[in-house]
This record gives C-alpha cells, structure tokens and sequence, in this order.
C-alpha cells in the first residue's frame, strides 16, 4: 500500500489495541449487537420476535459481509442501511426485525459513545501505568539536587523527584477528570428520528414500554441510563468534553516533553537513545531529544483537535444536521490514537531518562554563592559585624564575579573572592557548610515523599498485572 496515503498515527504511532478499538471490524460488529439487543428488548416487551430470529443474528455478528454492504452503499448512498440489508442477507429469518423502529443514529450514536467509553478507558489504563513509573522515579530521585529555573533562569534548588512530581500531578487532574466524565458518559438509548420517540410508541403501544426498552439496552451494554432527552442525536457537547478531556492529557504530556528538551539542552537529561540511533544526517554527535518533540508534536494535533467538536456543538441545526458526521469520524478517532501514541511515547522517555548528576552539581555550583549572600551576611552578623558594611562588600564582589562570568565567560569564583577578601573575615570551611545545596531545597524531599505516599500510591494499588506497560515506541 505504499501508492496510497497511509495515516501515521496507524503506521507510526496508536497502538494496535487502540487502533483495534476504532476499526471497521469493531464499529459494524457493535451495529449488530445493537441490533440483537434491540430485538431481544422489543421481544421481552411483548413484540412477536421469535428466539430464532434473535439466535440467527446472533450468529452472524463478526462474520460481516463487507463485500455485500459495499454493493448496497454504492446504490443508497446510505452507510446504515447498505449494513442492514447485508446483516439481513446473512439473517434471512429475522431480516424482518433488524433495526425495528430505529433510525441511524440508534446505532451510529450507541456504537459512537460504547467505542469512546472503552478508549477513555484504556487511556485511563495507560495513565495509571505512567503514574505507576512516575511512583518509581520519584521515589529514587528524590534526594538528587538540581537547580531550579523560573523563566528559564537560576532560581533555588529543588530536586530531581520534586521536580517530577509536577508532572505526576497534572495526570492525577487528568486522571481524576477522566473518571469523572467515564462515570457521566451515557447510553445514547433509542428515541427515534426527531428524539420524540414516536415509532417505539407505535410499536410498544406505551410510554412505559418505550422508556423500558431504552433502559434494557441500555443495561445490556453496560450503562445505568440515557441520556434523559435528544434530538435524533445525543448532544454535540459530549463529543467536546472528550476531546476537551484529551486535550488536557495532551497539555500534561507536552509540559513535561518540552522541559525533557530544555533540561536536554543543558545536559542534565538524556531521553533513551539507541545504539544505532541517528540524531543527525549532517552531525553525527547530534542526540536530539526526538521522542520529547514527536510528544509536543502529536500534543499539538490534539489540543487543536478539540476545536472540532467545539464548532460542531455550537452549529447543530434543531433537532438534526449532518454536518457533523465527516469531522467526527475524522477528529475523534485521531485524538484517541494521538494520545494513545503520546502515553506510549511519555512511558518510554520516563522509563528510560538518563540522569547526569555531576552536570547538575556543576550547575548549581555555578550559581549557589549568589544564592548563598543572604545567608553569608546573616552568618557574618551574627559573629559581630556590620550589616550595611557586609551587605555592600558581598554586592562589589558578586557584580564583579557576575561580570566575569557573563563578560569573559569564566568560572563562577565568589566564593574564593568572599575567602579573600579580608574585610569579611570568613573561612572556607564555613562557607561550605553555609552554601550547601542541602539547606536551598526546603521541604523538597519530604513533599516528594508525601506526594508518592499520599497521591500516587492509592492511585495505583490494586492495578498489578492489568496495566498496560509497554511502552515501545516505533520508528
């Protein structure tokens, strides 16, 4: 198939489970499941619909005449009723009771929200596995120091694993927002071509039996309840808090990429790199963090993505339009597999990162005298000196060191100027003890530790062998 446009996210990226979720064989096998459950409901409510006719559709749900359905469309232009007559040509016996007072989004709708319950679910799945690593990698980085930036520039230590647990809690809000909206998801249920419900009255005789069939289907697929009223759709607006809720994902994987790139950049982190990896055509010492940027890449698709189903909500004409349709089978699939692609992507840097510590000692050695005046001058007054005095001889050095760094490139060397300099009288012994990273970073390890302990291990305690860990990532 190399003649034709393939999509990357399939080719490169989702993994087959997702890919899976949102195939032909998983939408038409879930249309005809629909379609025994409708029957089996309208037979529990008193319809003539015989065992036999439900157990022939039974039979057939996986062996889908694709060949047959495409022969129909070709002729009614008409996806749902082109998967009718072929399901009828396999169920001769029951071809009479197929889709009995249903219009096309009974199963279009039903299959659309069953298929985006199940993907919110994997990603659920994939999000707990993250933070199953993040619970790891916090815990064994927690006493590393680093030095922290604000606005890209030096600011206080911290360390490795606090840093990390910033990470790990923007998908715990994702987390905690996925289950919400996996709990409020709804069964679309089966109210007819304007929402009225008006055939199902016809056929049941009562409003009781039509809101009782709904609910058995309901229930069949697993679902509490449908939504209470529609138009011959469910509304738009659940499309958008999906994507609304994937995008946020996106937004938690692409801060954590781009810091992984600017801490690579200051080599400090190395994302995994192959033996035989290329970083470069030209420079061949290049080791781009190319997995850290295909993250803020794909991020990017989805977060745009959920404009999508933001202009189709607010468009919808009264009870029904179909302007709908193209974008969505388009925008929502693809946010599904990007971010299946992206929480692939993130587990693989995350499992992998390599740590410089000496880089980072360099680094927060660079910086910590200027950090460490305030406390030097303190220290200073506490043995009997001047403040103001002190005060304006730590401010002369450190401009001129300040000026030697940035103006000549050379090392940062306050600390031996502070020694030297006699008007200060302090020894180099107790400028170590006073410039010691260990008293810069705060409660840092004991925030860290309580955020695993607290947070993260109640999240994922109990999941064991069901997560899915694999993290392989393709070309």
């Amino acid at each position: 198939m190399k003649e034709v446009y393939i999509n990357p996210l399939c080719e490169r990226y989702a993994s087959k489970n997702m890919q899976a979720l949102f195939s032909e064989d998983k939408k038409f096998s879930t249309w005809r499941r629909l379609w025994v459950a409708l029957a089996e409901s309208e037979k529990e409510l008193g319809l003539d619909i015989t065992e036999e006719q439900i157990n022939e559709m039974k039979s057939h749900i996986s062996d889908i005449n694709y060949d047959v359905a495409d022969r129909y469309e070709a002729v009614t232009r008409h996806d749902v009723m082109a998967h009718i007559k072929a399901y009828g040509e396999l169920c001769p016996k029951a071809k009479s009771v197929i889709h009995l007072g249903a219009t096309s989004c009974f199963v279009g709708d039903n299959t659309d929200i069953i298929i985006y319950r199940e993907g919110l679910k994997m990603v659920e799945n994939r999000l707990i596995a993250l933070l199953s690593l993040f619970y790891d990698f916090c815990g064994k980085h927690k006493n590393e120091k680093t030095l922290a930036y604000t606005h890209f520039q030096a600011a206080q230590p911290t360390t490795v694993g606090k840093r990390a647990t910033l990470w790990a809690q923007d998908l715990t809000f994702d987390l905690e927002r996925l289950r919400d909206l996996i709990k409020t998801l709804k069964f679309a249920g089966c109210k007819g071509t304007t929402g009225t419900g008006a055939s199902f009255l016809q056929l049941l005789g009562s409003s009781e039996k039509v809101f009782e069939l709904e609910k058995l289907i309901a229930s069949k697929f697993g679902f509490d309840s449908c939504y209470a009223v529609s138009g011959q759709t469910y509304s738009r607006k659940i499309d958008y808090y999906i994507l609304s809720l994937l995008s946020g994902i996106a937004q938690s994987a692409s801060k954590f990429a781009n810091d992984i790139r600017l801490l690579s950049h200051l080599k400090e982190v190395d994302e995994p790199f192959e033996s035989g990896q290329v970083g470069s055509s030209a420079m061949a010492y290049k080791r781009n963090p190319m997995r850290s940027e295909r993250i803020c890449s794909l991020s990017r698709l989805v977060i745009c993505d959920a404009l999508n189903p933001a202009v189709t909500a607010s468009t919808q004409w009264l009870e029904r339009t179909l302007d709908d349709s193209a974008n969505r089978r388009i925008s929502i699939p693809e946010a599904f597999l990007a971010i299946d692609g992206i929480l692939i992507l993130y587990g693989n840097v995350l499992k992998g990162l390599k740590i410089y510590p000496k880089v980072m000692e360099k680094h927060l050695n660079d910086e910590l005298p200027f950090m460490a005046t305030e406390n030097i001058m303190m220290y200073l007054v506490e043995k009997g000196g001047d403040r103001q005095s002190i005060h304006e001889v730590l401010r002369e050095l450190s401009v001129k060191t300040a000026s030697r760094v940035k103006g000549e490139g050379k090392d940062n060397n306050l600390i031996e100027e502070i020694i030297s300099d006699c008007r200060l009288n302090i020894t180099k012994e107790e400028l170590n003890k006073i410039i010691s990273a260990d008293k810069f970073i705060g409660l840092a390890v004991t925030q860290t530790e309580r955020f695993c302990d607290e947070v993260l291990k109640p999240l994922i305690d109990g999941y064991g062998e069901t997560l899915l860990t694999d993290f392989t990532v393709g070309v």
